[in-house]
Order: C-alpha cells, then structure tokens, then sequence
C-alpha cells in the first residue's frame, strides 16, 4: 500500500485523523541513507552538522543500551495528557519515531508498558519525549527504545475536548523537529537532523569518524593531544 493509499485507509478507520490537527502527508528518508545515519554515533553527527540539532540534555534514555534512529512523527500534546501519543501510535509507520511535546508539564508519567508494548508490536522506531514515563524496569526489558527527561509515577488523563498535534512541527526548547526529520539517540543524549541536510551530514560524519580513528592511534603511540591539534602555543 502506497503512502497516500495507507493515510486515506487511517482516515476512513480513525474519525480523529480528519481533524484539522492531524497532518500524514510527509516524506520519510531513503532506508539506505537512515542505515548510514544509524552507524555514526550521535556527538559525531551534531558535530558533523555544525553543532546545531542537538535536543535538550536532560533527554536521556531510560535504559544505557537504547539506540534511536528515525523519521519523527511528531506530536504536541496537552499537558498531563496522553490521549494524543495513543493516537500517533495508531497512525505511526513501522520505524517512525515518536517526537512528543507536552506543553512544558513535565511532572507526569505520558508513557509506560502498554505504550510500549503497541510499539514494538507496529515496529516503531521509539519514543523521545520533552517529559517524563514510567514502568522503567519493564521498559529496560522490553527493549523499545525510549529517551525521556526522567520517571515520573503520577498518571495522566484522556481529555477528548483538548487540542492537539500530530505531524507539524514542534518545539523542544531552542529546536524545532519538524514530522520527517531524523531523530537520532543513544547514550549522549539527542540530535535532530533536516532532511535537506542528511546526505552532507552523514559524509562529514564519516570523515570525522576517519579522522578521529587516525588521531587515537597516534596518541596511542604516545603523541600529545597539544601536538596534534597545534594547541601547543
């Protein structure tokens, strides 16, 4: 089923993906240029890309072994509200990763074991959210990635009245990910990448990772870091 075929067959099965609010029309990356992204480590590819994309450091993820790699499907939920991320986890495609903002109302558990458990069961790519979830130890075992700003045990509502977002933009502090861009984590934290941009920001990361390589064989060889970088002034 091709994309316009898939988001029409959504429509017609969730009276909420009519709404104004709910966009699915965006483009995804090529899976081979998503692959290249995923082998680099996420400080390289924010250095790559000019030091910019790069989310908030509280953003963590809830277990050391995480890794993310994806197209955002964004959300903007209201705060201390859940009913929003249930929604795009019924309109995400496998590998999508979920961008959810919360209105700034961090103190709440958005997420948890039910949430992951649908998914993993739809092949998501995770879950990166500007607030907190809960079930910590269950989501360790369950393995799907997800990078929030801590635990928090308090629950959260279903206000169906409350406006929200799917798939426009969003904001995380200073940064705006709009549904498509590539999200990439692992155990530094966050970076968010442009589409327009991959391409080049991948080829600087390998380079980078190149150099890097030479740089930690000659101090292993005994060179100083001064040195290497002419820092020696």
């Amino acid at each position: 089923m091709d994309v316009t075929s898939h988001a029409a067959s959504l429509k017609s099965h969730y009276p909420f993906a009519r709404l104004p609010t709910v966009n699915l029309d965006f483009t995804r990356p090529d899976p081979a240029l998503l692959a290249r992204v995923a082998a680099l480590p996420v400080a390289t590819l924010h250095e790559a890309a000019g030091k910019v994309g790069a989310l908030p450091a509280a953003i963590k993820p809830m277990a050391p072994s995480f890794r993310v790699c994806g197209p955002a499907m964004t959300v903007d939920a209201p705060p201390a509200d859940n009913l929003w991320l249930h929604r795009a986890l019924a309109l995400a495609s496998p590998g999508d990763v979920l961008v959810v903002r919360v209105a700034g109302h961090y103190d709440a558990g958005y997420w948890g074991e039910v949430m992951s458990t649908m998914g993993r069961a739809r092949k998501l790519g995770g879950l990166v959210i500007d607030g907190c979830v809960r079930d910590g130890a269950i989501l360790e075992r369950f393995g799907f990635p997800v990078f929030a700003r801590g635990l928090c045990i308090r629950g959260t509502g279903k206000d169906f009245d409350a406006r929200g977002w799917i798939g426009y933009p969003v904001r995380f502090e200073d940064i705006v990910i709009a549904p498509g861009d590539v999200v990439v984590g692992d155990a530094d934290g966050v970076v968010v990448l442009p589409q327009a941009s991959l391409d080049a920001v991948v080829n600087a990361g390998h380079e980078r990772e190149a150099k890097e390589a030479d740089i930690i064989r000659r101090l292993e060889a005994g060179e100083a870091s001064l040195d290497i970088y002419g820092w020696n002034r």
